[in-house]
């Protein structure tokens, strides 16, 4: 299989599909290689029961300046702008423990820059001996998807500092919408993965198990789970990209869902905590939009259960915590719905990045582009918005621009077409 486009990009996810709307604009040939079945990467809705459940991200954070409400809104999908549930109170917990917990949390974050000046690790921020240490080893998770003793707090402050606390969601999904986004002028190949990326003496030659594909260029948007193992064959000189993707590890994040079966006393659009004092606990989304469901979040130490021990250990964990919480009468009223297993697929391998201490600076050499003809993009390349949908998107943008600037430089006819 031998085809000639202007840009073949490795990943369909929110940063591939970012990089192509950019692309097509400009009028290029682009091929996206996406090695699952699907699009949207980490940007996945499920349809279970009628209900439109994101199994990734959900949340349009900073939803001011997130690049995904402009698209949405171009393209038919509502917004809903409403403040989301998790900033009440939670029900089955004091309040006085919960607003001293989370007294612990802001302290932690204040301490951070202290710390980030010196090891540059974010459990050195934690208050020896902390009465609630597990909460804001939770929360961190929620956030990072790992221990804070792997956390650059640098990198988390970077993000902390950027975001506008603005947080909105697509009713019909934020997988739907970034799975609908890709140009229709944009050559697509599902279930083709890349094995091998070369240079030319004009461009690329990308390997896939169905054949040699050629290019100009080629971005690269996969996580750097993949990046830094060895799926993928780079070229050579390519270690010091596969060394910053290993400082960018993927933390754990995993959700399970539940079904309510009967009536019960859950109130729509509200939110609970599991437990203060367990670092495994999760964060539950109650019946979302009236639906008859909850979304148990976990991060961290809890995503591990889910990881390490399978679905029907997540599905009995956040039923302890849910009957400890609303008492045993909702035993019977819930059903296992469904339950993620990020850190279990291959071609992605976990949530979302977070530096390692002493590593924050991996992310703009991740995003360095190698020989004007191989470029990087995806969330983990993104200086403040990682973790994010909007971040991956942008990150795309971007190195669409370097790519386009290259392409100039290299074809003056290309150069004429675009100027004219």
């Amino acid at each position: 299989m031998e085809s000639a486009f202007d840009v073949i990009i490795v990943g369909g996810g929110a940063a591939g599909i970012g990089a192509a709307r950019r692309l097509a604009a400009h009028g290029l040939t682009v091929l996206m290689l996406e090695a699952s079945s699907r699009l949207g990467g980490r940007a996945f809705t499920q349809d279970l029961g009628g209900y439109p459940l994101d199994f990734g991200c959900e949340w349009l954070h900073s939803g001011e300046r997130n690049a995904w409400v402009a698209i949405a809104e171009a393209s038919g999908f509502s917004v809903d702008r409403s403040e989301p549930p998790w900033a009440k109170a939670h029900p089955g917990i004091v309040q006085d423990e919960q607003e001293a917990a989370q007294r612990a949390f802001r302290d932690w974050n204040e301490r951070l820059p202290h710390v980030a000046q010196g090891s540059d690790r974010a459990s050195d921020a934690l208050e020896p001996g902390g009465k609630w240490n597990a909460y804001v080893r939770a929360i961190a998770g929620f956030m990072s998807g790992v221990a804070p003793e792997r956390i650059s707090a640098a990198d988390y402050m970077a993000y902390d500092t950027a975001s506008t606390g603005r947080n909105w969601s697509v009713p019909l999904g934020y997988g739907t919408l970034v799975a609908a986004s890709l140009p229709s002028a944009v050559a697509l190949r599902l279930a083709t993965p890349a094995e091998r990326i070369d240079l030319t003496a004009d461009g690329v030659a990308i390997t896939t198990r169905a054949g040699t594909i050629r290019a100009g260029i080629a971005i690269l948007t996969v996580s750097t789970a993949v990046l830094a193992g060895d799926a993928i064959r780079l070229p050579s000189g390519t270690e010091a990209w596969r060394e910053a993707a290993a400082a960018l590890p993927l933390g754990r994040n995993e959700k399970v869902f539940l079904e309510i079966g009967r009536d019960t006393a859950f109130e729509p659009d509200s939110h609970a905590y599991g437990n203060l004092r367990d670092a495994r606990s999760a964060a539950y989304s109650i019946r979302p939009n009236g639906w008859p469901v909850i979304e148990a979040f976990h991060g961290g130490e809890g995503a591990r259960i889910l990881e390490e021990e399978g679905p029907a250990a997540g599905f009995a964990h956040v039923s302890t915590e849910l009957v400890t919480l609303f008492g045993s009468d909702v035993a019977s009223a819930l059903r296992p719905l469904a339950a993620t297993s990020w850190s279990r697929m291959a071609f992605i391998g976990g949530a979302y990045s977070c530096a390692l201490p002493g590593q924050s600076y991996a992310r703009a050499r991740l995003a360095q582009p190698f020989e004007d003809r191989l470029f990087f993009a995806g969330e983990a390349t993104h200086p403040f918005d990682f973790t994010t949908a909007h971040g991956a998107h942008d990150s795309g943008v971007r190195a669409a621009d370097e790519a386009l600037a290259a392409l100039r430089a290299k074809r003056p006819a290309f150069r004429r077409a675009l100027l004219s």
